[in-house]
């Protein structure tokens, strides 16, 4: 797997930055966030669309649980489809709300461009699209099978789709994920642990005008309760209440209330003391019943000897098309924990340059297109 000491004419394909935008654009358009199955499964089929025109048979994997759909593509090799191949591993779910276009339209001002997922990851999943379209077109093979696979709840942690990627991966010899590159344009070796957590405070209620002193307020147990968590943050795990629900008049004093947690460490072991210490909370008030479930996890994943190789000759193409890429294990987790986990070589954050995801700023790096372009098409057309 060491990089060629022969350039690859993979590296000088001829992208078009207009034409990725382009094509782009449509994808970004299609808001698809991870809770609208319906809106999901327009964006599946628009990209089942495109990979099918460049000679990919296409499977839709039904969704489960509420989420949307799947979409798996497979490119015909020489090799056969038997034959351990790249899996390139993407989500086309995002955390914006159908809507969001009128917030954040389609903008390119300079050298950004906006929209919403552009950045985390429809920018990245589409650039596959555009490298294998133009590998296609130069007549230039992959070096081994290659399996793109679209899922749809990555945003909430993959409850759905984790045995589907797990299987995938099984069955590769690398991973691919184009999930949005480093601030200084990096690449990513490892992710941090991650695990969710969901809480339900149960209270009394009463009028909240006439009989007040009788209630048990829910959501002032959970507002207690937000901050002895997030009091937990340390340097070897973080906590941090995202989500939260409560009442339903004003008047009446709040019986239930809910709160979903994140929780993030470096090490394995200490997302599971953190785990242990969410587990053991309890209620302050003996009239209001706290309950603590534990949610999606997705486990940590440490750099091995395989991935650094995977690295190492990522690095050697780039500095062929002409920059560097560093590498680190990062916060924000990906599907590329679970591949990474199970000691399958992975390489996360090949996607494109750009800030602001899950805001309203959510932008991309015009710039990075054309070279983070091929640095793909050089990994699909060199690894072996």
């Amino acid at each position: 797997m060491d990089a060629a000491t022969t350039r690859h004419p993979a590296l000088d394909l001829p992208f078009d930055t207009e034409a990725i935008l382009e094509g782009l654009r449509a994808w970004v358009e299609c808001e698809s966030p991870t809770f609208d199955a319906a809106a999901v499964n327009r964006m599946m089929a628009l990209a089942a669309r495109d990979l099918a025109l460049l000679g990919a048979r296409i499977e839709t994997i039904p969704g489960r649980m509420g989420f949307g759909d799947c979409v798996r593509a497979r490119f015909p090799h020489p090799a056969g489809e038997t034959t351990p191949g790249i899996l390139v591993l993407a989500h086309l779910d995002t955390v914006h709300p159908v809507g969001t276009l009128a917030k954040l339209p389609w903008q390119r001002e300079g050298g950004l461009v906006r929209g919403p997922g552009i950045f985390d990851m429809k920018g990245g999943a589409y650039l596959v699209v555009e490298t294998l379209r133009q590998m296609a077109r130069a007549g230039l093979a992959t070096g081994l099978p290659v399996t793109y696979l679209l899922t749809s709840d990555e945003e909430v942690g993959s409850p759905s789709t984790r045995d589907l990627i797990e299987a995938e991966a099984a069955r590769a010899r690398y991973v691919l994920v184009p999930e949005p590159a480093r601030p200084d344009g990096g690449v990513v070796t490892g992710r941090y642990a991650i695990a969710r957590f969901n809480l339900r405070t149960l209270g009394r209620p009463s009028h909240a005008g006439w009989t007040l002193a009788e209630g048990r307020s829910a959501i002032r147990e959970m507002c207690r309760q937000v901050l002895a968590i997030e009091a937990m943050t340390g340097e070897d795990c973080t906590f941090s209440a995202g989500v939260i629900h409560g009442g339903q008049w004003v008047n009446c004093v709040s019986t239930t209330c809910t709160l979903e947690v994140l929780s993030m460490a470096k090490r394995q072991a200490d997302l599971d003391a953190g785990v242990e210490r969410m587990l053991a909370l309890r209620s302050s008030s003996p009239d209001v019943l706290l309950e603590v479930e534990r949610g999606v996890t997705r486990p940590v994943w440490e750099p091995d000897e395989g991935v650094m190789r995977l690295y190492g000759h990522a690095r050697g193409l780039a500095r062929a098309i002409g920059f560097d890429i560093s590498h680190q294990s990062s916060g924000g987790g990906s599907d590329g924990n679970f591949t990474g986990a199970m000691g399958v070589p992975t390489l996360d954050g090949l996607g494109v340059a750009g800030a602001g995801a899950h805001t309203l700023d959510e932008h991309l790096a015009v710039g990075s297109l054309v070279p983070r372009a091929k640095l793909m098409a050089g990994l699909l057309a060199t690894l072996g």
